[in-house]
C-alpha cells in the first residue's frame, strides 16, 4: 500500500516513555520544547497512523525486534532489527507491522511540550 491508501487510524500500538528532558534549560530558542525517548511496539497486523509528517518534530527510529514496513512518498520499506531512518520535515509516513511477531522500535524526537503527538 502506499500514501494513497495510507492507514486512517492506529491500531496495535504500544507506546512507552522511557525519558524526556526539558530542552529549555539546555538550548537557548528551545523553550517548551523537550527530548522525548519512547519504545513502540506495533503487535503483527497493528498500524501506526494515519499518515502524518514531521513538520517541527524532528526524530530518528532504531527497530530492536521484528519488522516494520515504512509507507512513505509512495514507497513501501521494510526495516528490520539493527536499522533505523530520520524523520524529518520533508516525512510524511505511516507504518505498519505485517509480520508474525511484535515490532520494537526506539523513537526519539523533538516535540512541543503542549503538543506532545
Amino acid at each position: 500500500m502506499g500514501d494513497e491508501q495510507a492507514a486512517t487510524e492506529t491500531k496495535g500500538v504500544a507506546t512507552k516513555l522511557l525519558t524526556a528532558l526539558d530542552l529549555g534549560p539546555e538550548i537557548e530558542g528551545m523553550a517548551g520544547r523537550q527530548l522525548r525517548m519512547r519504545m513502540v511496539t506495533i503487535e503483527p497486523g497493528g498500524v501506526f497512523g494515519p499518515l502524518h509528517d514531521h513538520k517541527d518534530r524532528p526524530g530518528v527510529v532504531y527497530i530492536l525486534q521484528g519488522t516494520i514496513t515504512d509507507h512513505r512518498d509512495g514507497v513501501d520499506t521494510d526495516y528490520g532489527p539493527g536499522v533505523g531512518w530520520p524523520e524529518d520535515a520533508n516525512t510524511r509516513h505511516w507504518l505498519e507491522n505485517r509480520g508474525s511477531i511484535p515490532a520494537v522500535e526506539i523513537s526519539i524526537d523533538i516535540v512541543r511540550q503542549d503538543r506532545p503527538r
